[in-house]
């Protein structure tokens, strides 16, 4: 729904107002208007008259539950984005469209904090794209693989020792599962009897938590700048020409591995059903998608893929998803206080989908392996 701004000033009409003041942005605001689907933050597109020129931005309230440190968060994104800025520059790209560009508040500052203390970012909208829920064709999700998988090559000389870790051991599934153990034992939401099945397959999967962690800490995998939610609807495409275009939604981007963002990708795009769908039965694993997005993030990579991160893309998925179903049970367990819902269930639905999902994936998992061997 479009809000005009020079309509009736609403109560909240004039929040936004006031809000979208701070920002050093030329121009006067028009309208307004929900915008995306994502789990943490609130986010609005607004559009600007700039002589006689119709410009629009994204303005965000971020989520300061999820992200307690959201200067650090914001320290990283600016820094990561600049650096990638002055990359796109040298090698001829357009840095406006390639790349995030956050808009400086009025007094400089990478972000506006309000009365009641919520902290707001703007950013300038990328037009003529879009994004994807679930990759629509092979294409797409080769080109969705590709496109993180140059976002790590670009950042490999980026100094990690830099970056905030802004969730600490967000993709420590060793540490997750220590929380899911809280949870249950804690039982907040009075939740635990109607997810028993669900509990029981993590425990009896409980292995998987160690694989890539393990292996982090003993230094035998390489510590890299990594997004760490590399669902498919961060990636935006261009209208016209289906190709990737910028890699959106930096707000974890930490420390990490290339297993993590290789994983969560498998995740959410081999998925044959929505994260939340309530048929389990149309979960399935699409092994015709995991090749096309193997295929495109071996090449973005490149070179700068060591072969112990080869010898474990094929596990990646598995782990990742199995976490994620973790996370969603965890938070059903607590009560629903990390991701947004729509109804009681809607965690655990969540669950089930994930779960499902990794059932499947170990039932091919040489055919995984065989896949990204190939590549």
């Amino acid at each position: 729904m479009l809000y005009n701004l020079g309509s009736d000033l609403l109560q909240w009409g004039n929040m936004i107002k006031n809000i979208a003041k701070n920002f050093d942005i030329p121009g006067v605001l028009q309208a307004y208007d929900d915008f995306g689907g994502g789990h943490i933050n609130e986010t609005i597109a607004l559009s600007y008259n700039e002589d006689g020129v119709f410009k629009r931005y994204i303005l965000q309230k971020l989520n300061g539950v999820v992200f307690p440190n959201l200067a650090e968060l914001m320290e990283n994104i600016v820094n990561v984005t600049t650096f990638l800025q002055k990359k796109y520059i040298a090698m001829g790209e357009d840095p406006l469209r390639k790349c995030i560009n956050i808009i400086k508040t009025i007094d400089g500052k990478n972000y506006y904090t309000d009365k009641r203390g919520d902290v707001w970012r703007m950013m300038i909208m990328i037009e003529s794209t879009v994004s994807y829920d679930l990759a629509i064709d092979n294409q797409v999700f080769e080109k969705t693989g590709k496109a993180f998988g140059e976002f790590i090559s670009m950042l490999d000389d980026y100094p990690v020792d830099g970056l905030y870790e802004i969730i600490p051991d967000f993709h420590n599934t060793k540490s997750r599962f220590e929380t899911f153990r809280a949870a249950i034992k804690a039982n907040d939401a009075k939740r635990k009897k109607t997810c028993k099945k669900e509990i029981n397959f993590i425990y009896e999967n409980v292995n998987l938590c160690n694989i890539i962690v393990d292996k982090l800490v003993c230094g035998e995998l390489p510590t890299r700048v990594t997004h760490n939610d590399t669902k498919i609807n961060n990636i935006l495409m261009d209208e016209k020409t289906g190709d990737a275009v910028c890699v959106v939604d930096l707000d974890t981007i930490m420390p990490g591995s290339l297993l993590y963002d290789f994983g969560d990708g498998i995740r959410s795009g081999c998925n044959t059903a929505y994260e939340d769908e309530k048929d389990i039965n149309l979960v399935d694993f699409d092994m015709e998608k995991f090749e096309y997005f193997s295929k495109g993030f071996i090449a973005g990579v490149g070179d700068n893929m060591k072969q112990e991160e080869k010898d474990l893309l094929h596990m990646a998925g598995i782990i990742i998803t199995f976490e994620c179903g973790i996370r969603f049970l965890t938070d059903y367990l607590n009560g629903d206080k990390y991701f947004k819902t729509t109804y009681p269930e809607h965690n655990l639905v969540r669950c089930r989908t994930q779960l499902m999902l990794v059932s499947k994936m170990l039932d091919k998992i040489d055919e995984m392996k065989a896949i990204v061997g190939k590549y």
